[in-house]
């Protein structure tokens, strides 16, 4: 990104890109869009956006989300809207210039890369406020993971498993 901002503010003439096919980074962080957020070369504003996620990272020690769950709800916060914004840069990239930029796409990959890596701090803080996420597919008993026709189907077989018609 460092990169980017350099070039975006005139100190390097032109941007190293890989020689694949359809990579111009010139191009797209040359564009218009790209100065068009607070008449601000975007590349400063992403900067500025992944510092505030670096910090929200780095507060609250190891225990943070039993004793700050604000923290690791806000930093997941934080990562989802990271992540949209990523792929919508990337979605324009391609429908307005016909092009990609190689170190926006890296940025991009960086930026979905830490999805994952902070919702179990997440659940654990929903926990820790007295909230339970929803079950995820595939996980808890048999009875949580099937849709009503089958759990109906699994409270008939347990009843016969255990000698009972279910009736009264």
């Amino acid at each position: 990104m460092g990169l980017i901002a350099a070039y975006q503010i005139g100190i390097i003439k032109h941007l190293p890109e890989s020689p694949l096919p359809k990579l111009d980074a010139d191009k797209v962080d040359a564009s218009d869009e790209a100065y068009e957020k607070l008449n601000t070369p975007d590349a400063f504003l992403g900067l500025t956006s992944y510092a505030a996620t670096a910090t929200l990272a780095a507060m609250g020690g190891r225990d943070r989300a039993k004793a700050h769950p604000w923290i690791p709800l806000a930093l997941a916060g934080k990562v989802a809207l990271d992540a949209s914004q990523a792929a919508k840069l990337t979605w324009d990239q391609w429908a307005k210039h016909k092009a990609f930029c190689f170190w926006c796409l890296l940025a991009a990959g960086a930026t979905f890369a830490t999805v994952p890596l902070v919702f179990s701090e997440a659940r654990a803080a929903l926990r820790g406020l007295g909230l339970r996420p929803r079950r995820q597919f595939g996980r808890g008993d048999d009875f949580d993971r099937h849709s009503n026709a089958q759990r109906g189907a699994i409270a008939a077989r347990d009843a016969l498993a255990h000698g009972s018609s279910g009736t009264r």
